[in-house]
């Protein structure tokens, strides 16, 4: 019988089955797929990344930046594949998803200490255990969790992805190839509208017709996943003050500046997958050929994937879970990834990593970890186990709102998150110290 049974091999659940194999422990991994597929899953690798192809920012002085950093430093299996595979992005992490998948799928089912099942679960496994079976939990899982909880009624809200098209049907005569303020190596296409075609495009996006969802509302939707035909809808110009705002972004051949700018970001390492930056959608496969198609640069763009809307459950983590995602009724079940109310690939990795080491420490008879809320991955696991204070439980990305501030008052915003950064990293180091001498 296996120490540990992971169940779900998303990037939480592989980087906890690696991390616990990695120190030892026997681990029954079960996934679901490639036998049975959720609404948003197209690929049998273990890791898919969904939506976007970007881990976000890799600057310190961005709180995803000081996640990954942290995540590095504890030896995560994911950061170690995206540095294998990053794409150019700017002041990004992206990644050739299917390389980046492909190179943790080999990790995971390669190691001697990980039992892979290709199965799908009805009841909670017997033992330690880890339940990161995300955002899509089955429907033949979800009746058992609701028990486990307490709780009938899930949280739940919507999610999108956005299109990945052809760069050979990209229209270059009206694009270019740059990265805002000239940051980067040119990573990005460009693809600008003046404003009668930005006019007419925002015209047609907020009133184009969308692929039924079951209890859709707009309201409904997590904001930093929001749709762009809802965004089109809260204002005309609030595209031009998000994914399509052109400041920055200076045609280097003409030197004209641009009224919008949508921007196209590579999805692989050979540069012929392009996703569009900020569109996720829930629009008809039809009306997102028409309507995305009155961007001049993409009038004839082939769609090698199209946006698709997807429903995200997550559990009411304050009420249900510690600070290490176990469930308080039941220390022996742990949880992990979006499933927890974490938002985001980085963050869902850290769970994962988080549940793992703690698990590890419990089994050998050792105190846990105290990962404090100065630390990134402390922060994120104390607000899902503690919550917003008005009781209303929302997926939350990392940032430093939720990081415990520093005493030294910085007024520049840059340097202030550095600082903080500094000052996590330094406390890290010193839970690394202990986890590696086994105190």
């Amino acid at each position: 019988m296996a120490d540990v049974t992971v169940v779900g091999a998303g990037l939480a659940g592989s980087e906890a089955a690696w991390q616990l194999a990695q120190r030892g422990f026997s681990v029954r991994l079960v996934e679901m797929k490639p036998h049975k597929m959720t609404p948003a899953h197209t690929s049998p690798l273990f890791s898919e990344l969904v939506c976007s192809n970007s881990l976000r920012g890799d600057d310190l002085a961005n709180a995803v930046g000081l996640l990954k950093e942290e995540l590095r430093r504890l030896g995560s299996l994911m950061m170690r594949s995206a540095e294998a595979h990053r794409v150019p992005a700017g002041g990004a992490l992206a990644v050739d998803r299917e390389a980046f998948a492909q190179t943790i799928t080999d990790a995971v089912r390669s190691h001697p200490n990980i039992a892979v099942e290709e199965r799908e679960l009805t009841e909670l496994p017997d033992g330690e255990c880890i339940i990161a079976t995300g955002p899509l939990t089955s429907d033949g899982l979800i009746p058992a969790i609701a028990d486990a909880c307490g709780e009938a009624d899930f949280l739940h809200f919507f999610d999108a992805a956005a299109p990945l098209i052809a760069f050979e049907s990209v229209d270059m005569t009206k694009a270019w190839f740059g990265s805002r303020y000239g940051k980067g190596t040119a990573d990005y296409i460009n693809c600008p509208m003046d404003k009668a075609q930005y006019d007419a495009f925002v015209t047609e996006l907020a009133a184009a017709r969308q692929a039924p969802v079951h209890g859709f509302e707009d309201a409904g939707v997590f904001e930093g996943c929001m749709p762009v035909e809802v965004m089109a809808r809260r204002g005309h110009d609030t595209l031009r003050y998000g994914p399509l705002k052109p400041v920055g972004l200076r045609n280097p051949e003409t030197g004209e500046n641009y009224y919008a700018v949508v921007q196209l970001r590579r999805d692989n390492d050979e540069g012929t997958v392009y996703n569009l930056v900020g569109f996720q959608t829930h629009l008809t496969f039809p009306e997102q050929r028409r309507v995305f198609g009155m961007i001049p640069a993409l009038a004839n763009a082939e769609y090698l994937r199209y946006g698709k809307m997807h429903r995200n459950t997550f559990l009411n983590g304050p009420a249900l879970l510690d600070r290490y995602y176990r469930l308080k009724s039941r220390p022996n079940v742990t949880f992990a990834g979006q499933v927890t109310g974490v938002e985001g690939y980085v963050e869902s990795c850290a769970s994962g990593m988080l549940a793992a080491l703690e698990m590890a420490r419990r089994l050998r008879g050792l105190p846990p970890l105290d990962f404090p809320r100065t630390t990134a991955i402390g922060a994120l696991a104390l607000y899902v186990s503690g919550g917003a204070a008005s009781g209303d439980f929302q997926p939350m990305n990392v940032n430093f709102g939720i990081i415990e501030r520093s005493d030294e008052r910085i007024r520049n915003k840059r340097e202030r998150y550095l600082k903080v950064a500094q000052r996590a990293l330094a406390d890290l180091d010193r839970v690394i110290e202990r986890e590696e001498s086994g105190a």
